[in-house]
Protein backbone atom coordinates (compact mmCIF):
# COMPACT_ATOMS: atom_id res chain seq x y z
CA UNK A 1 0.00 0.00 0.00
CA UNK A 2 1.23 3.36 -0.72
CA UNK A 3 0.85 6.21 1.88
CA UNK A 4 0.67 9.88 0.66
CA UNK A 5 4.27 11.23 2.84
CA UNK A 6 3.82 14.60 4.26
CA UNK A 7 6.36 15.42 6.73
CA UNK A 8 6.26 19.16 6.86
CA UNK A 9 4.41 19.72 9.91
CA UNK A 10 6.65 17.18 12.01
CA UNK A 11 9.58 19.09 10.84
CA UNK A 12 7.79 22.59 12.95
CA UNK A 13 7.38 24.33 9.32
CA UNK A 14 5.46 27.33 9.87
CA UNK A 15 5.32 27.84 6.21
CA UNK A 16 3.60 25.07 5.68
CA UNK A 17 0.18 26.39 3.82
CA UNK A 18 -2.09 25.11 7.01
CA UNK A 19 0.03 26.25 9.38
CA UNK A 20 0.57 30.07 7.62
CA UNK A 21 -3.63 29.92 7.58
CA UNK A 22 -4.12 29.06 11.75
CA UNK A 23 -0.98 31.00 12.33
CA UNK A 24 -2.22 34.08 10.53
CA UNK A 25 -5.55 34.04 12.39
CA UNK A 26 -3.78 33.57 15.99
CA UNK A 27 -1.89 36.53 14.57
CA UNK A 28 -4.48 38.82 13.90
CA UNK A 29 -6.76 38.03 17.33
CA UNK A 30 -3.74 38.55 19.34
CA UNK A 31 -2.64 41.66 17.74
CA UNK A 32 -5.86 43.01 18.33
CA UNK A 33 -5.95 42.07 21.81
CA UNK A 34 -2.45 43.28 22.68
CA UNK A 35 -2.06 45.69 20.19
CA UNK A 36 -2.11 48.59 22.68
CA UNK A 37 -0.03 46.45 25.46
CA UNK A 38 3.01 46.10 23.23
CA UNK A 39 2.65 49.18 21.63
CA UNK A 40 3.45 50.74 24.97
CA UNK A 41 6.38 48.01 25.70
CA UNK A 42 8.18 49.10 23.02
CA UNK A 43 7.63 52.73 22.61
CA UNK A 44 7.75 52.94 26.49
CA UNK A 45 9.35 50.35 29.06
CA UNK A 46 12.18 49.36 26.42
CA UNK A 47 13.38 53.17 25.41
CA UNK A 48 13.96 52.81 29.68
CA UNK A 49 18.02 52.72 29.95
CA UNK A 50 17.28 49.74 32.24
CA UNK A 51 15.12 47.88 29.66
CA UNK A 52 16.78 48.81 26.46
CA UNK A 53 18.78 45.03 26.53
CA UNK A 54 15.04 43.80 25.75
CA UNK A 55 15.11 44.47 22.03
CA UNK A 56 17.39 41.86 21.70
CA UNK A 57 15.02 39.13 23.72
CA UNK A 58 12.47 38.09 20.95
CA UNK A 59 15.44 37.60 18.21
CA UNK A 60 17.42 35.42 20.83
CA UNK A 61 13.99 33.58 21.66
CA UNK A 62 13.66 33.02 18.20
CA UNK A 63 17.36 31.70 17.72
CA UNK A 64 16.48 29.16 20.12
CA UNK A 65 13.21 27.96 18.73
CA UNK A 66 15.21 27.30 15.29
CA UNK A 67 18.02 26.02 17.09
CA UNK A 68 15.88 23.23 18.46
CA UNK A 69 14.30 22.74 14.78
CA UNK A 70 16.09 19.07 14.35
CA UNK A 71 14.92 18.00 17.38
CA UNK A 72 11.61 19.06 16.46
CA UNK A 73 11.58 17.49 12.93
CA UNK A 74 12.12 13.85 14.94
CA UNK A 75 8.77 13.92 17.26
CA UNK A 76 5.28 13.42 16.20
CA UNK A 77 2.90 16.29 16.70
CA UNK A 78 0.31 15.16 19.20
CA UNK A 79 -2.53 17.88 19.81
CA UNK A 80 -2.75 18.48 23.63
CA UNK A 81 -6.33 19.63 25.10
CA UNK A 82 -4.20 20.64 28.56
CA UNK A 83 -2.64 23.28 26.48
CA UNK A 84 -5.92 25.02 26.52
CA UNK A 85 -5.31 25.58 30.58
CA UNK A 86 -2.94 28.17 30.08
CA UNK A 87 -4.65 30.02 27.55
CA UNK A 88 -7.62 30.21 29.79
CA UNK A 89 -6.09 31.48 32.80
CA UNK A 90 -4.11 33.75 30.50
CA UNK A 91 -6.94 35.70 28.77
CA UNK A 92 -8.73 35.59 32.91
CA UNK A 93 -5.09 37.58 33.66
CA UNK A 94 -5.62 39.98 30.42
CA UNK A 95 -9.15 41.42 32.28
CA UNK A 96 -7.48 41.88 35.34
CA UNK A 97 -4.30 43.47 34.10
CA UNK A 98 -6.40 45.41 31.76
CA UNK A 99 -8.85 46.80 34.42
CA UNK A 100 -6.77 46.84 37.30
CA UNK A 101 -4.15 49.09 35.06
CA UNK A 102 -1.00 46.35 35.43
CA UNK A 103 1.04 46.63 32.10
CA UNK A 104 2.90 43.43 33.49
CA UNK A 105 0.23 41.43 33.92
CA UNK A 106 -1.00 42.23 30.63
CA UNK A 107 2.42 40.88 29.29
CA UNK A 108 2.45 37.74 31.39
CA UNK A 109 -1.48 37.09 30.14
CA UNK A 110 0.25 37.21 26.51
CA UNK A 111 3.11 35.20 27.09
CA UNK A 112 0.83 32.05 28.71
CA UNK A 113 -1.45 32.01 25.78
CA UNK A 114 2.10 31.38 23.86
CA UNK A 115 2.81 28.94 26.07
CA UNK A 116 -0.56 27.34 25.30
CA UNK A 117 -1.02 27.89 21.80
CA UNK A 118 2.52 25.96 21.21
CA UNK A 119 1.42 23.27 24.24
CA UNK A 120 -1.56 23.11 22.12
CA UNK A 121 -0.38 22.07 18.91
CA UNK A 122 3.27 20.29 19.35
CA UNK A 123 1.69 18.18 22.29
CA UNK A 124 3.84 18.04 25.59
CA UNK A 125 6.42 15.77 24.08
CA UNK A 126 7.60 18.30 21.84
CA UNK A 127 6.83 21.37 23.54
CA UNK A 128 9.03 20.34 26.60
CA UNK A 129 11.97 20.58 23.95
CA UNK A 130 11.03 24.21 23.50
CA UNK A 131 10.18 25.22 26.90
CA UNK A 132 13.36 26.88 27.69
CA UNK A 133 13.03 29.17 24.70
CA UNK A 134 9.64 29.92 25.60
CA UNK A 135 10.49 30.67 29.24
CA UNK A 136 13.51 32.65 27.82
CA UNK A 137 10.96 35.25 25.99
CA UNK A 138 10.08 36.35 29.71
CA UNK A 139 12.94 38.52 30.12
CA UNK A 140 11.45 40.76 27.59
CA UNK A 141 9.74 41.62 29.96
CA UNK A 142 9.79 44.71 32.43
CA UNK A 143 8.75 43.99 36.71
CA UNK A 144 6.30 45.24 37.77
CA UNK A 145 6.33 49.12 39.16
CA UNK A 146 6.15 48.22 42.67
CA UNK A 147 8.64 45.57 42.65
CA UNK A 148 10.95 47.29 40.06
CA UNK A 149 10.52 50.21 42.82
CA UNK A 150 11.71 47.95 45.65
CA UNK A 151 14.15 46.41 43.95
CA UNK A 152 16.04 49.25 42.75
CA UNK A 153 16.10 51.25 45.75
CA UNK A 154 17.48 47.54 48.25
CA UNK A 155 20.24 47.92 45.23
CA UNK A 156 20.94 51.75 45.57
CA UNK A 157 21.33 51.35 49.29
CA UNK A 158 23.39 48.30 48.83
CA UNK A 159 25.66 49.72 46.18
CA UNK A 160 26.24 52.76 48.23
CA UNK A 161 27.04 50.72 51.30
CA UNK A 162 29.73 49.22 49.47
CA UNK A 163 31.10 52.41 47.57
CA UNK A 164 31.89 54.22 50.59
CA UNK A 165 33.70 51.47 52.05
CA UNK A 166 35.38 50.84 48.99
CA UNK A 167 36.25 54.87 48.95
CA UNK A 168 37.03 54.47 52.63
CA UNK A 169 39.54 51.59 52.02
CA UNK A 170 41.44 53.61 49.05
CA UNK A 171 41.44 56.09 51.68
CA UNK A 172 39.22 59.25 51.72
CA UNK A 173 36.99 60.35 53.75
CA UNK A 174 33.28 59.37 53.20
CA UNK A 175 29.74 59.08 55.03
CA UNK A 176 26.39 57.80 53.51
CA UNK A 177 22.90 58.85 54.08
CA UNK A 178 20.65 56.02 52.86
CA UNK A 179 21.65 56.55 48.73
CA UNK A 180 23.68 59.93 49.13
CA UNK A 181 27.30 59.85 49.53
CA UNK A 182 29.08 62.56 51.39
CA UNK A 183 32.35 62.96 50.54
CA UNK A 184 33.28 66.47 52.30
CA UNK A 185 33.86 68.23 48.99
CA UNK A 186 30.90 67.15 47.30
CA UNK A 187 27.66 64.54 47.65
CA UNK A 188 26.96 62.38 44.95
CA UNK A 189 23.84 60.82 45.26
CA UNK A 190 23.35 56.70 43.63
CA UNK A 191 20.23 57.51 42.02
CA UNK A 192 18.16 54.65 40.04
CA UNK A 193 20.50 54.96 37.16
CA UNK A 194 23.06 53.51 39.49
CA UNK A 195 21.25 51.48 41.17
CA UNK A 196 22.80 48.10 39.96
CA UNK A 197 19.10 47.27 37.99
CA UNK A 198 20.74 47.69 34.57
CA UNK A 199 23.42 45.50 35.15
CA UNK A 200 21.71 43.19 37.05
CA UNK A 201 19.03 41.90 34.53
CA UNK A 202 20.95 41.84 31.78
CA UNK A 203 23.15 39.98 33.34
CA UNK A 204 21.28 37.81 35.07
CA UNK A 205 19.48 36.98 31.37
CA UNK A 206 23.26 36.65 29.96
CA UNK A 207 23.87 33.84 32.73
CA UNK A 208 21.08 32.03 32.16
CA UNK A 209 21.86 31.95 28.35
CA UNK A 210 25.65 30.89 29.23
CA UNK A 211 24.14 27.91 31.33
CA UNK A 212 21.88 27.18 29.14
CA UNK A 213 24.49 26.28 26.16
CA UNK A 214 27.04 25.25 28.88
CA UNK A 215 27.91 21.53 28.93
CA UNK A 216 28.75 20.36 32.37
CA UNK A 217 26.89 19.37 35.52
CA UNK A 218 23.36 20.83 36.44
CA UNK A 219 24.98 22.71 39.85
CA UNK A 220 27.90 24.31 37.71
CA UNK A 221 25.25 25.82 35.53
CA UNK A 222 23.09 26.80 38.54
CA UNK A 223 26.49 28.18 40.34
CA UNK A 224 26.75 30.27 37.15
CA UNK A 225 23.61 31.95 36.93
CA UNK A 226 23.31 32.39 40.76
CA UNK A 227 26.89 33.95 40.54
CA UNK A 228 25.52 36.65 38.35
CA UNK A 229 23.95 38.39 40.95
CA UNK A 230 26.61 39.78 44.15
CA UNK A 231 28.75 39.87 41.00
CA UNK A 232 26.33 42.74 39.02
CA UNK A 233 26.42 44.17 42.75
CA UNK A 234 29.88 44.16 43.27
CA UNK A 235 30.91 45.52 39.81
CA UNK A 236 28.34 48.11 40.23
CA UNK A 237 30.18 49.29 43.78
CA UNK A 238 33.44 49.35 42.32
CA UNK A 239 32.10 51.43 39.40
CA UNK A 240 30.23 54.07 42.09
CA UNK A 241 33.85 53.92 44.23
CA UNK A 242 35.59 54.61 41.06
CA UNK A 243 33.35 57.88 40.59
CA UNK A 244 33.83 59.35 44.24
CA UNK A 245 37.55 58.30 43.72
CA UNK A 246 38.07 60.29 40.83
CA UNK A 247 35.66 63.04 41.25
CA UNK A 248 38.46 64.58 43.38
CA UNK A 249 40.47 64.97 40.21
CA UNK A 250 38.40 65.39 37.49
CA UNK A 251 35.46 66.97 39.02
CA UNK A 252 31.75 66.96 37.72
CA UNK A 253 32.60 65.20 34.08
CA UNK A 254 33.15 61.83 35.92
CA UNK A 255 29.70 61.33 37.45
CA UNK A 256 27.68 61.86 33.87
CA UNK A 257 28.18 62.14 30.32
CA UNK A 258 30.93 59.90 28.67
CA UNK A 259 32.51 59.07 31.17
CA UNK A 260 29.67 57.87 33.04
CA UNK A 261 28.00 55.51 30.26
CA UNK A 262 31.26 54.46 29.48
CA UNK A 263 32.46 53.35 32.81
CA UNK A 264 28.77 51.34 32.86
CA UNK A 265 29.70 49.34 29.32
CA UNK A 266 33.15 48.66 30.82
CA UNK A 267 31.62 47.01 34.09
CA UNK A 268 29.95 45.21 32.15
CA UNK A 269 32.05 43.62 29.58
CA UNK A 270 34.12 43.21 32.78
CA UNK A 271 31.42 41.12 34.05
CA UNK A 272 31.24 38.99 31.09
CA UNK A 273 34.76 38.51 31.88
CA UNK A 274 34.41 37.36 35.08
CA UNK A 275 31.34 34.58 33.78
CA UNK A 276 34.13 32.84 31.30
CA UNK A 277 36.48 33.06 33.58
CA UNK A 278 34.33 31.03 36.57
CA UNK A 279 33.13 28.89 33.66
CA UNK A 280 37.00 28.32 32.28
CA UNK A 281 37.49 27.44 36.31
CA UNK A 282 34.22 25.19 36.80
CA UNK A 283 35.62 22.89 33.89
CA UNK A 284 38.36 22.25 36.13
CA UNK A 285 36.13 21.16 38.73
CA UNK A 286 34.84 17.46 38.91
CA UNK A 287 34.66 14.79 35.68
CA UNK A 288 33.07 16.41 31.75
CA UNK A 289 29.78 16.00 31.28
CA UNK A 290 29.60 14.37 27.45
CA UNK A 291 25.82 14.23 27.45
CA UNK A 292 23.77 17.14 27.92
CA UNK A 293 20.33 16.44 28.90
CA UNK A 294 19.21 19.76 27.21
CA UNK A 295 20.54 18.70 24.00
CA UNK A 296 18.63 14.84 23.93
CA UNK A 297 16.30 14.17 21.31
CA UNK A 298 13.27 11.76 21.46
CA UNK A 299 13.15 10.49 17.83
CA UNK A 300 11.63 7.00 17.48
CA UNK A 301 12.42 6.14 13.75
CA UNK A 302 10.21 3.18 13.60
CA UNK A 303 6.50 3.64 14.79
CA UNK A 304 3.16 1.53 14.71
CA UNK A 305 0.24 3.40 13.82
CA UNK A 306 -3.73 2.47 12.90
CA UNK A 307 -4.98 3.74 9.86
CA UNK A 308 -8.10 3.60 7.39
CA UNK A 309 -8.03 1.55 4.42
CA UNK A 310 -10.54 2.04 0.84
CA UNK A 311 -12.96 -1.10 2.20
CA UNK A 312 -13.32 1.10 5.52
CA UNK A 313 -11.45 -1.63 7.65
CA UNK A 314 -8.65 -0.31 10.31
CA UNK A 315 -5.17 -1.67 9.45
CA UNK A 316 -2.03 -1.44 12.05
CA UNK A 317 0.89 -0.56 9.64
CA UNK A 318 4.60 0.28 10.46
CA UNK A 319 5.97 3.72 9.52
CA UNK A 320 9.30 4.39 8.79
CA UNK A 321 10.58 8.20 8.33
CA UNK A 322 7.30 9.00 7.85
CA UNK A 323 4.02 10.80 10.20
CA UNK A 324 0.54 11.85 10.14
CA UNK A 325 -0.26 15.50 9.36
CA UNK A 326 -2.93 17.43 9.57
CA UNK A 327 -3.62 17.45 5.76
CA UNK A 328 -3.78 13.87 5.59
CA UNK A 329 -4.29 12.12 9.34
CA UNK A 330 -4.89 8.98 7.77
CA UNK A 331 -1.91 8.63 5.71
CA UNK A 332 -4.09 7.36 2.65
CA UNK A 333 -3.37 8.32 -0.45
CA UNK A 334 -4.61 11.07 -2.06
CA UNK A 335 -5.87 12.30 -5.55
CA UNK A 336 -5.91 16.39 -6.51
CA UNK A 337 -9.53 16.31 -5.80
CA UNK A 338 -8.90 14.67 -2.10
CA UNK A 339 -6.34 17.08 -1.66
CA UNK A 340 -8.17 20.03 -2.32
CA UNK A 341 -10.89 18.88 0.49
CA UNK A 342 -8.68 17.69 3.08
CA UNK A 343 -6.38 20.50 2.99
CA UNK A 344 -9.70 23.17 3.33
CA UNK A 345 -10.51 20.79 6.32
CA UNK A 346 -7.24 20.57 8.12
CA UNK A 347 -7.49 24.53 8.55
CA UNK A 348 -10.00 23.35 10.99
CA UNK A 349 -8.12 20.41 12.66
CA UNK A 350 -6.91 19.67 15.14
CA UNK A 351 -10.17 21.11 17.17
CA UNK A 352 -8.29 22.31 20.11
CA UNK A 353 -7.57 25.40 17.10
CA UNK A 354 -11.09 26.09 17.25
CA UNK A 355 -11.72 25.89 20.78
CA UNK A 356 -8.90 28.42 21.49
CA UNK A 357 -10.14 30.56 18.04
CA UNK A 358 -13.26 31.14 19.96
CA UNK A 359 -11.68 31.80 23.17
CA UNK A 360 -9.66 34.96 21.70
CA UNK A 361 -12.58 36.17 19.18
CA UNK A 362 -15.08 36.26 21.74
CA UNK A 363 -11.92 38.04 24.02
CA UNK A 364 -11.63 40.64 21.05
CA UNK A 365 -15.25 40.82 20.77
CA UNK A 366 -16.04 42.19 24.71
CA UNK A 367 -12.70 44.24 24.41
CA UNK A 368 -13.52 45.72 21.24
CA UNK A 369 -17.60 46.10 21.74
CA UNK A 370 -17.95 46.63 24.99
CA UNK A 371 -17.27 50.63 26.52
CA UNK A 372 -15.04 50.72 29.43
CA UNK A 373 -14.69 54.65 29.24
CA UNK A 374 -13.89 55.21 32.53
CA UNK A 375 -15.70 57.10 34.70
CA UNK A 376 -13.46 59.61 36.41
CA UNK A 377 -15.77 61.32 39.63
CA UNK A 378 -15.49 65.20 40.44
CA UNK A 379 -13.36 66.09 43.39
CA UNK A 380 -12.62 69.56 45.20
CA UNK A 381 -9.09 70.42 44.18
CA UNK A 382 -6.23 70.49 46.55
CA UNK A 383 -5.05 73.90 46.24
CA UNK A 384 -8.40 75.19 48.96
CA UNK A 385 -7.21 72.44 51.33
CA UNK A 386 -7.32 74.29 54.25
CA UNK A 387 -3.94 75.22 56.35
CA UNK A 388 -6.17 74.93 59.81
CA UNK A 389 -7.33 72.51 61.00
CA UNK A 390 -8.97 72.49 64.64
CA UNK A 391 -5.79 73.61 66.54
CA UNK A 392 -2.96 72.87 64.20
CA UNK A 393 -1.85 75.42 61.75
CA UNK A 394 -0.41 74.54 58.67
CA UNK A 395 1.83 75.79 55.99
CA UNK A 396 2.00 74.56 52.37
CA UNK A 397 5.55 73.00 50.50
CA UNK A 398 5.68 72.50 46.95
CA UNK A 399 7.15 69.42 45.23
CA UNK A 400 10.44 69.91 43.02
CA UNK A 401 9.10 69.20 39.19
CA UNK A 402 10.90 66.45 38.81
CA UNK A 403 9.39 64.97 41.47
CA UNK A 404 5.53 65.43 40.44
CA UNK A 405 6.69 64.00 36.55
CA UNK A 406 7.95 60.73 38.11
CA UNK A 407 5.39 60.23 40.46
CA UNK A 408 2.71 61.40 37.81
CA UNK A 409 -0.49 62.18 40.32
CA UNK A 410 -3.33 63.96 39.37
CA UNK A 411 -3.14 66.23 42.26
CA UNK A 412 -1.12 66.30 45.91
CA UNK A 413 -0.99 68.36 48.71
CA UNK A 414 2.34 68.62 51.18
CA UNK A 415 2.10 70.90 54.42
CA UNK A 416 3.19 70.89 58.01
CA UNK A 417 0.95 71.54 60.51
CA UNK A 418 1.76 72.29 63.84
CA UNK A 419 -0.23 72.31 67.19
CA UNK A 420 -0.17 74.46 70.58
CA UNK A 421 3.05 73.33 71.59
CA UNK A 422 4.97 73.71 68.32
CA UNK A 423 5.30 69.88 67.65
CA UNK A 424 4.98 68.87 64.00
CA UNK A 425 2.91 66.71 61.53
CA UNK A 426 3.83 66.22 57.85
CA UNK A 427 1.16 65.69 55.83
CA UNK A 428 1.40 63.94 52.45
CA UNK A 429 -1.75 63.18 49.84
CA UNK A 430 -1.54 61.80 46.32
CA UNK A 431 -4.36 61.77 44.34
CA UNK A 432 -4.62 59.50 41.22
CA UNK A 433 -7.83 60.20 39.35
CA UNK A 434 -7.12 57.14 37.19
CA UNK A 435 -5.01 54.23 37.58
CA UNK A 436 -5.19 53.01 33.81
CA UNK A 437 -1.98 50.98 32.67
CA UNK A 438 1.09 52.97 33.40
CA UNK A 439 -0.13 54.93 35.85
CA UNK A 440 0.07 53.68 39.82
CA UNK A 441 0.66 54.52 43.66
CA UNK A 442 4.12 54.53 45.06
CA UNK A 443 4.27 53.25 48.75
CA UNK A 444 6.15 54.81 51.21
CA UNK A 445 7.75 51.49 51.80
CA UNK A 446 9.25 51.54 49.01
CA UNK A 447 10.71 55.14 48.59
CA UNK A 448 10.94 56.36 52.23
CA UNK A 449 14.53 54.11 52.70
CA UNK A 450 15.64 56.13 50.23
CA UNK A 451 16.74 59.12 52.21
CA UNK A 452 18.64 57.51 54.43
CA UNK A 453 15.77 56.06 57.17
CA UNK A 454 15.52 52.72 58.35
CA UNK A 455 12.28 50.98 59.11
CA UNK A 456 13.07 49.87 62.86
CA UNK A 457 9.67 48.81 63.53
CA UNK A 458 6.60 48.02 61.20
CA UNK A 459 3.32 46.95 61.20
CA UNK A 460 -0.18 48.15 61.66
CA UNK A 461 -2.13 50.84 64.15
CA UNK A 462 -5.75 50.90 64.95
CA UNK A 463 -7.20 54.55 64.87
CA UNK A 464 -10.58 54.69 66.55
CA UNK A 465 -13.35 57.07 65.39
CA UNK A 466 -15.70 58.95 67.23
CA UNK A 467 -18.57 56.81 65.87
CA UNK A 468 -17.65 53.97 67.43
CA UNK A 469 -15.62 52.75 64.39
CA UNK A 470 -11.89 51.81 63.77
CA UNK A 471 -9.77 52.04 60.92
CA UNK A 472 -6.20 50.08 60.37
CA UNK A 473 -3.12 52.02 59.17
CA UNK A 474 0.28 51.32 58.04
CA UNK A 475 2.41 52.29 61.36
CA UNK A 476 6.48 52.24 61.04
CA UNK A 477 9.25 53.44 63.34
CA UNK A 478 11.64 54.93 61.38
CA UNK A 479 15.55 56.23 62.49
CA UNK A 480 18.16 58.04 61.14
CA UNK A 481 21.10 58.25 63.55
CA UNK A 482 19.66 59.62 66.50
CA UNK A 483 16.65 61.47 65.03
CA UNK A 484 13.70 59.02 65.24
CA UNK A 485 10.14 59.42 63.38
CA UNK A 486 6.86 57.51 63.40
CA UNK A 487 4.80 57.36 60.13
CA UNK A 488 1.18 56.50 59.00
CA UNK A 489 -0.24 55.76 55.85
CA UNK A 490 -2.67 54.30 54.06
CA UNK A 491 -4.70 53.95 50.79
CA UNK A 492 -7.82 55.66 50.27
CA UNK A 493 -10.67 54.13 47.75
CA UNK A 494 -13.93 54.82 47.21
CA UNK A 495 -14.54 55.06 50.88
CA UNK A 496 -12.18 52.38 51.56
CA UNK A 497 -9.13 52.48 53.54
CA UNK A 498 -6.35 49.93 52.31
CA UNK A 499 -3.16 48.86 53.39
CA UNK A 500 -0.87 47.28 50.76
CA UNK A 501 -0.44 47.36 46.93
CA UNK A 502 -1.93 43.90 46.34
CA UNK A 503 -5.33 44.97 47.95
CA UNK A 504 -5.62 48.04 46.13
CA UNK A 505 -5.05 46.69 42.52
CA UNK A 506 -7.84 44.01 43.53
CA UNK A 507 -10.03 46.27 44.51
CA UNK A 508 -8.90 48.52 41.60
CA UNK A 509 -9.55 45.37 39.12
CA UNK A 510 -13.41 45.26 40.86
CA UNK A 511 -14.38 48.82 40.80
CA UNK A 512 -13.17 49.32 37.03
CA UNK A 513 -15.21 45.88 36.34
CA UNK A 514 -18.79 47.43 38.67
CA UNK A 515 -18.35 51.45 38.78
CA UNK A 516 -15.84 52.22 35.41
CA UNK A 517 -13.86 53.92 38.33
CA UNK A 518 -10.10 53.36 38.93
CA UNK A 519 -9.12 56.39 40.98
CA UNK A 520 -7.47 55.90 44.90
CA UNK A 521 -5.12 58.07 46.85
CA UNK A 522 -1.96 57.59 49.28
CA UNK A 523 -2.16 59.87 52.79
CA UNK A 524 0.71 59.57 54.76
CA UNK A 525 1.36 61.43 58.49
CA UNK A 526 5.00 61.44 59.41
CA UNK A 527 5.64 63.76 63.07
CA UNK A 528 9.52 63.57 64.61
CA UNK A 529 9.93 61.86 68.45
CA UNK A 530 11.50 64.91 69.68
CA UNK A 531 14.74 64.27 71.80
CA UNK A 532 17.35 61.74 71.91
CA UNK A 533 15.16 59.61 74.15
CA UNK A 534 12.08 60.93 73.44
CA UNK A 535 8.65 58.96 73.55
CA UNK A 536 7.48 57.12 70.78
CA UNK A 537 3.59 56.41 72.73
CA UNK A 538 3.48 60.33 72.78
CA UNK A 539 4.72 60.94 69.10
CA UNK A 540 1.93 58.10 68.21
CA UNK A 541 -1.12 59.57 70.41
CA UNK A 542 0.18 63.12 68.44
CA UNK A 543 -0.30 61.25 64.99
CA UNK A 544 -3.59 59.89 65.84
CA UNK A 545 -5.45 62.93 67.10
CA UNK A 546 -4.58 64.94 64.08
CA UNK A 547 -5.67 61.89 62.21
CA UNK A 548 -8.81 61.89 63.76
CA UNK A 549 -8.75 65.52 62.66
CA UNK A 550 -7.66 65.55 59.16
CA UNK A 551 -9.90 62.50 58.13
CA UNK A 552 -13.03 64.26 57.75
CA UNK A 553 -11.30 67.09 55.82
CA UNK A 554 -10.15 64.62 53.40
CA UNK A 555 -13.46 63.06 52.90
CA UNK A 556 -14.28 66.53 51.37
CA UNK A 557 -11.60 66.24 48.95
CA UNK A 558 -11.42 62.50 48.36
CA UNK A 559 -14.08 60.66 45.83
CA UNK A 560 -16.48 58.52 48.36
CA UNK A 561 -17.87 54.95 47.22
Amino acid sequence: MAFYNDIELNKFNLFRPVAMVQTLIYLLLLIGVYLSSYTWLIQRDWTKEDYNYAYLVPFIGLYLFWERRETLARILSIPSWLGLLPVVFGLGLFWLGELGGEYYTLYFSSWLIMVGLLWTHLGWRKFKHVAFATAFMLAMFPLPNFLNSKITLKLQLISSKLGVAMIQLYGLSAYREGNIIDLGFTQLQVVEACSGLRYLIPLLVLGVLMAYFYKEALWKRILLVISTIPLSIITNSIRIAATGILYETFGQPVAEGFFHGFSGWFIFMFSLGVLLLEMWLLNKVGLKKEIDPIQETEAPDVHQTTVTNPTGHDTTVEITGEVPSYDNPGLMPLTDKHRTKKSFRAIFYPPQFIVTVLLLGVTLALFQGISFHEKIPPKKAFDSFPLNIGKWDGTRELLAQKFITELDFSDYIVANYRNNNGKKVNLYVAYYESQRKGESIHSPASCLPGGGWEFKQSGMATVSLPDGTAISVNRALMQLGDARQVVYYWFPKNGRVLTNVYQLKLYTFWDALTKQRTEAALVRLITPVYGVHGSVEEAEKRLKAFTLKVLPVLAQYLPDA
